[in-house]
């Protein structure tokens, strides 16, 4: 399966704090899936981890852990990010009330044409007036340790 992942959905993978079963779903889903992501992702989920770790929110061991998970995901950065984030992207952001970095992965899910996966409901909502798709998986199958 190929789909947008989200910012929000990684972080619920690196802090504990965060937890989340759509999350975990999707994390048990990446050996077999292909995720993509825009250009700035690696800096969003960079930012959140320093701020992170100053708050004591993650450990210099669980850093270097949650590092190394994802570096060990197939997830795809975009490169087309830059050129549409003064066109289409702020577009997007402009006509429905998103942030430039959210409106990032709505356009990138309407380019590419794959279903996103999220945890911030604003950018579902917008996602799905869209017409974009939201990844969906089974929570409570998930618990028993498998994803429909």
């Amino acid at each position: 399966m190929q789909f947008i992942l989200d910012c929000s959905v990684a972080i619920s993978w690196c802090l504990v704090d965060e937890n989340n079963d759509y999350a975990n779903a999707i994390l048990v889903m990446m050996p077999d899936a292909e995720a993509f992501v825009p250009g700035i992702w690696s800096l969003e989920i960079a930012n959140v981890l320093l701020v992170a770790e100053r708050r004591n929110r993650i450990t210099q061991e669980q850093f270097k852990e949650v590092i190394a998970l994802l570096q060990s995901l197939l997830i795809q950065v975009d490169t087309a990010t830059d050129a549409n984030a003064l066109g289409v992207t702020l577009e997007l952001g402009r006509t429905l009330g998103l942030a430039a970095y959210d409106a990032a992965y709505l356009e990138l899910a309407l380019r590419l044409g794959l279903p996103l996966a999220t945890l911030d409901t604003r950018l579902a909502n917008a996602a799905t007036s869209c017409g974009v798709k939201l990844v969906v998986v089974d929570e409570e199958r998930h618990r028993g340790g498998q994803v429909s």
